[in-house]
């Protein structure tokens, strides 16, 4: 029997409660060395939704699966149609002041880093530089067989040309940039192959029940070790992939600080979690640290 990735996580009741002072998160900035770890609630405020917070897409929607999307043409199809369509939205959203806040504090060398577990490039978007992609991007596309890159661009452009008229109106957008769309809905959607040798092509992102590349969490735990303090950017924390480094950061007794409405799975580590929307939160930080936010995003996608 094939197990399903653990995709949701119930809070105990003795989780210590969240604080709207994001003074600690001030404090931790303002001596530097601060390794930021984001997840999908950082996005909410650009137009993209998170899995789990209120109205999250887990609620109606279940991510594709590296086993099936490897397992089965029909699988594909499905991905690829509901993707497809909701690149057009998901390729015009915009950093907000979350975004813009974490370039700020870059620039003012308060940063060893940013892991991001978002696929939407908005912090590069927003002028962050060596953004660690942990679950990689939408913007690329892989071949399985040959492992050619291409553009997500390239792709798109592809299969508008395969699928002339396709344009189903959608329920919603996910933060995988998958839409939601019916079975009638995708119809015969046509899938188009690798132009190097015919094989199949997946968007370069981590599925749910795909491992992270070991190098790249090598790279990461490298970035914890050299890091002064952990802060958590809108993630529940409810997968491994980013969990394990909440986990490593407070093994090596590191601060590790949380800004996320909701608790997470990681609060029983930190040393504060602040129950603030991100924007609102890292805009008042860098107020208080005397730090302007541009108004606007810093680079175009």
């Amino acid at each position: 029997m094939r197990m399903r990735p653990t995709l949701s996580w119930t809070p105990p009741e003795d989780l210590p409660p969240g604080t709207t002072d994001p003074e600690p998160v001030a404090d931790a900035l303002s001596t530097g060395g601060v390794l930021v770890l984001s997840g999908a609630g950082i996005s909410t405020e650009s137009g993209i939704p998170d899995y789990r917070g209120e109205g999250g897409s887990l609620s109606r929607h279940t991510p594709m699966t590296y086993q099936d999307f490897t397992g089965s043409a029909r699988a594909r199809r499905r991905y690829w149609a509901r993707s497809h369509l909701g690149w057009r939205t998901f390729g015009r959203a915009r950093p907000n002041a979350g975004h813009r806040a974490v370039v700020a504090f870059g620039r003012h060398d308060l940063l060893s880093g940013v892991i991001t577990q978002n696929v939407d490039g908005l912090h590069q978007a927003a002028g962050s530089e060596d953004v660690v992609e942990l679950h990689g991007s939408l913007a690329r596309v892989v071949c399985l067989a040959c492992g050619a890159f291409s553009p997500r661009g390239e792709l798109a452009q592809r299969l508008e040309e395969a699928n002339p008229g396709f344009d189903p109106v959608a329920a919603g957008i996910n933060p995988d940039g998958d839409a939601d769309l019916t079975d009638a809905q995708v119809g015969d959607f046509r899938v188009v192959p690798c132009t190097s040798c015919g094989g199949i092509l997946k968007p370069d992102v981590v599925f749910f029940g795909e491992a992270v590349p070991p190098r790249r969490v090598e790279h990461c735990r490298e970035l914890v070790r050299e890091s002064a303090s952990l802060l958590i950017l809108g993630s529940s924390l409810t997968v491994m992939s980013g969990l394990r480094f909440v986990r490593q950061a407070a093994q090596a007794g590191k601060p590790v600080l949380i800004v996320n409405l909701e608790p997470t799975r990681g609060d029983r580590h930190a040393v504060t979690r602040v129950a603030l929307p991100l924007g609102a939160a890292l805009t008042t930080v860098a107020e208080r640290l005397g730090i302007a936010v541009d108004g606007q995003a810093a680079v175009r996608r």
